[in-house]
């Protein structure tokens, strides 16, 4: 049984964009051929997908202290900056190695389970928003996801990806928290099962162990589409990665 869906969210692309200028009254805007066929799929998936919502905030005290920890060597042996993007990247697909559901597809007259997991990562870019996508993602070691992921966004932002680039998504994660966004929804890119929503990092005041304490935490908003999964299964897939956000260290091996 789904939650009843909140009037349609934006799937939102990391920051580091072009920067946002307000449109002078009466100026319309004419999009690219990029930003209509976004536009297109968008409003088609909101339509047709029947979009249901899971909600986990998570502490991320040992998610900060491991990409500090791991950020040096990463930069010295790859040459680019390992950001918590990344961490996401190979945490979600190691969990979804045991939610083959969650990694599926709608083909229209059933689920598709994929083989592969490869993530889609939500990129804003003049032209629109585009899900460039880490092969493979479940098997890649972290400086090479961070290597992946910088050359896509860079690529994508000068307008420079190849049609395989965008090709063979099977998950998406969008990131708003570096633009200081707390919790928001997205939606799916079909025919994935799944987008996961990602807020900022920030110290909250919160309960453990019967005292008040200040932690890091991170609301995480999981859209699934529920003729591909229902709600259980979307809890197990996030309780999963809660704990694996939770104790990072760990599951990357």
């Amino acid at each position: 049984m789904s939650v009843t869906p909140s009037p349609p969210p934006s799937v939102a692309p990391p920051p580091a964009a072009r920067p946002l200028q307000p449109m002078p009254a009466g100026v319309s805007e004419t999009l690219s051929s990029i930003g209509r066929l976004m536009a297109e799929r968008t409003t088609q998936s909101w339509t047709t997908v029947p979009h249901f919502f899971v909600v986990r905030d998570v502490d991320a005290t040992k998610l900060v202290s491991l990409r500090e920890k791991l950020a040096p060597g990463v930069q010295q042996s790859h040459g680019v900056k390992l950001t918590q993007t990344d961490l996401l990247v190979a945490l979600v697909a190691r969990v979804l190695r045991t939610h083959a559901s969650m990694n599926a597809s709608w083909t229209g007259n059933g689920i598709r389970t994929n083989s592969d997991i490869n993530v889609g990562l939500a990129i804003a870019t003049s032209d629109g928003v585009v899900a460039p996508v880490v092969q493979r993602a479940d098997g890649a070691r972290l400086g090479d996801i961070a290597t992946r992921r910088h050359d896509l966004a860079d690529r994508a932002r000068a307008g420079r990806l190849q049609p395989a680039d965008l090709n063979g998504g099977t998950f998406t994660i969008s990131n708003l928290g570096m633009l200081g966004v707390d919790a928001f929804t997205a939606i799916i890119v079909a025919p994935q099962a799944a987008i996961l929503a990602v807020g900022a990092i920030a110290d909250r005041v919160v309960a453990a162990n019967g005292q008040v304490v200040i932690r890091p935490m991170v609301t995480l908003t999981l859209s699934s589409d529920h003729r591909v999964v229902d709600g259980a299964r979307a809890a197990e897939f996030m309780r999963d990665l809660t704990d694996a956000l939770q104790d990072p260290e760990p599951h990357l091996g």
